[in-house]
């Protein structure tokens, strides 16, 4: 639960909630069961389980975040808060000739879906939403694996008030079966809404095809002729922890060509505990180095367990960190 998150693809997380349940694939290694119910014994995982709301002190943390000046250096892109006589901490470039404001991001859900169907989190989501209107400086990127909740479970349907336009809506997808079952409601959705739409294809399990959907839909109505997808950004990363699952190089490499296809941002999170042996140098390992165990072939590749904190995020040699404008 951390402010300047970890995470490469945000400023900020926030668990407005702590626990979950598993509902596809990709939670088979949830890494937020692992540390808060395994290791932490906060909540007990599962549809039997917990959930435990977050201090009120924490819940605090948004609106100063929100009052809060963040800029970008133009040259090495780190994302930090403004001070008028200081320099960048990465490139010692000085902050008024380099910066520019930026908008922070939030990540909302990193230990919990806000979509979970569940009567004790009712309230606290509310709470939520009533939180993203008081911060309309920060983007909240809303993260779910249940796509097919957010509509009955959103205050503005049905109503007049208009949803905020600092929310971004994310769904995961770790497989073709689970981008397939639900993109269509992502789709459905923002034909109404038209806001920010992302993917996160991470853990990425096999090849995902989001090719069809990142053309432009039509309408077929006056006042719009045509919509774009519900795609606006895809994020991809492989598997962490000591049980993960390799990810085939040539899935992330599809992922990418499909993306620069259609001119979508594409972010390479990471590769996680397996690398590919062709991207040792790119990740600065020596052929030479040991491991705890086997490497294993997968399809034309050898993928070493390496770790996460080693194996980096260099696809081909480059890093893709783009956002949706």
């Amino acid at each position: 639960m951390a402010e300047n998150s970890k995470i490469e693809w945000t400023d900020h997380t926030f668990n407005p909630w702590v626990g979950c349940t598993k509902v596809s694939p990709g939670c088979q290694h949830c890494y937020a069961e692992t540390l808060m119910d395994h290791r932490y014994h906060k909540v007990t995982w599962g549809p039997q389980g917990t959930r435990i709301r977050t201090a009120k002190q924490y819940w605090r943390k948004p609106v100063k975040w929100n009052m809060t000046w963040w800029v970008e250096c133009e040259v090495c892109h780190l994302r930090q808060v403004f001070n008028e006589h200081g320099r960048c901490p990465k490139c010692q470039h000085p902050m008024v000739a380099t910066m520019r404001r930026v908008r922070q991001r939030v990540f909302c859900g990193s230990l919990c879906d806000v979509f979970e169907d569940r009567d004790e989190i009712r309230d606290w989501r509310l709470e939520l939403f009533g939180l993203i209107e008081q911060t309309p400086n920060l983007d909240w990127l809303l993260l779910t694996k249940r796509p097919e909740n957010i509509e009955r479970m959103i205050p503005w349907c049905g109503f007049e008030k208009p949803i905020p336009t600092n929310i971004w809506w994310g769904f995961s997808a770790e497989n073709q079966k689970e981008f397939d079952s639900r993109i269509p409601i992502m789709e459905s959705f923002s034909r109404i809404y038209h806001q920010t739409y992302f993917v996160s294809v991470e853990p990425l399990l096999g090849p995902v095809d989001v090719s069809s959907w990142l053309d432009e839909i039509d309408l077929g109505d006056e006042e719009h002729s045509c919509w774009s997808s519900p795609i606006d950004w895809v994020i991809c990363g492989g598997e962490s922890g000591p049980d993960a699952r390799p990810m085939n190089p040539e899935w992330a490499r599809s992922l990418l060509d499909q993306c620069r296809e259609a001119d979508v941002p594409f972010f390479f999170k990471q590769w996680g505990e397996w690398l590919p042996k062709s991207h040792m140098w790119y990740a600065g390992l020596k052929e030479d180095l040991t491991f705890k165990k086997k490497p294993i072939p997968f399809g034309d590749e050898t993928m070493l367990p390496v770790g996460k904190h080693r194996s980096g995020n260099f696809l081909d040699g480059l890093e893709w960190q783009e956002f949706p404008k």
